[in-house]
C-alpha cells in the first residue's frame, strides 16, 4: 500500500506491506499520515488483523506512522533486537541508514531503502558502512530470491540482476572517485561536479552525503590520499 508522499527522495510515495493472514505483518507502516494508517488498518483487518510492526529503518517516512497504526489496530511496538518476528527474519544491511535491516520471507524479501524499485539509494557515512552495505547486497544475491518488495517504487521481479547492478553501480562510482582522486581533485564539490555528474539538483545533498561514505571506505581501506576535503554533511528533507 503507497503512502502520498511523493518527492525526489520517496519516488511515488513509501510502499507499506502486508505480509501473510490470520494475522498479517506489517511492514514499514509509513508516515505520519492519518489517512495512509486508517487504509493500512482496513487492508490489515481483511486479513485477520496485525500480529506486528517491523521497520526496515527509523526514517520518518517509514516509520513516523507507527503509533498511528497502533491506536487503529492494538499492535504491539515494533521490536528492533529480534531477528525473527512472524514469518519475516532480519538480515543486516546497513548502508543507507545504520539501523537499516531486510526482511526476508521465503523466497520475497522486503528492502526498505537498501534497494528501490527506481534509481538507486544514498548511503550514509560510518565505520564499514559501505563496505557492510556491498556485502549484505551480496548476502542477498546468493539467497535465489524471487522478487522484492522496495521501500519505494515498484515490486522488482529480477532480484539476481537488480542487486548485481546495485553491487556494480556502487564500485563504479568508487572507480570514478578513485580516478577523479588521482587526478588531483581534492575538493567536495569539484568531486562531486566530476564523480556524481549524473545526479540532479535535487539529488546533489544525498550525492554528498554518498560522497562521504565513498571516502570513509577508502579511508578504511588504507586507499584516501591525503588532502581530500570531507563533505559537511547536509540535512535531508523530511518525508
Amino acid at each position: 500500500m503507497r503512502a502520498d508522499n511523493p518527492s525526489p527522495y520517496t519516488l511515488e510515495g513509501t510502499n507499506t506491506w502486508l505480509v501473510g493472514r490470520n494475522p498479517c505483518w506489517v511492514v514499514d507502516p509509513g508516515p505520519d499520515l492519518p489517512a495512509h494508517a486508517d487504509a493500512v488498518a482496513a487492508a490489515a483487518g481483511a486479513r485477520g488483523g496485525v500480529g506486528g510492526i517491523v521497520l526496515t529503518h527509523g526514517h520518518l517516512d517509514h516509520a513516523g506512522g507507527v503509533e498511528l497504526l497502533r491506536e487503529r489496530t492494538g499492535a504491539p511496538a515494533p521490536r528492533r533486537d529480534a531477528t525473527a518476528l512472524g514469518p519475516l527474519r532480519a538480515l543486516a544491511t546497513g548502508g543507507h541508514a545504520p539501523d537499516h535491516v531486510v526482511y526476508v520471507a521465503g523466497r520475497v524479501a522486503f528492502t526498505g531503502d537498501a534497494v528501490l524499485g527506481r534509481g538507486s539509494v544514498f548511503v550514509a557515512p560510518g565505520p564499514g558502512a559501505l563496505r557492510g552495505y556491498l556485502a549484505a547486497l551480496e548476502e542477498l544475491r546468493a539467497m535465489d530470491l524471487e522478487l522484492l518488495c522496495p521501500g519505494h517504487g515498484p515490486v522488482i521481479a529480477d532480484p539476481a540482476d537488480r542487486l548485481a547492478a546495485y553491487v556494480e553501480h556502487r564500485l563504479a562510482r568508487e572507480r570514478a572517485l578513485v580516478a577523479a582522486l588521482d587526478e588531483g581533485l581534492r575538493g567536495v564539490d569539484e568531486i562531486l561536479d566530476r564523480v556524481w555528474a549524473d545526479a540532479p539538483a535535487t539529488l546533489r545533498a544525498a550525492a554528498t552525503i554518498t560522497l562521504a561514505a565513498h571516502l570513509g571506505k577508502l579511508e578504511e581501506e588504507g586507499r584516501l590520499p591525503d588532502g581530500v576535503e570531507r563533505p559537511v554533511l547536509p540535512s535531508l528533507p523530511t518525508v
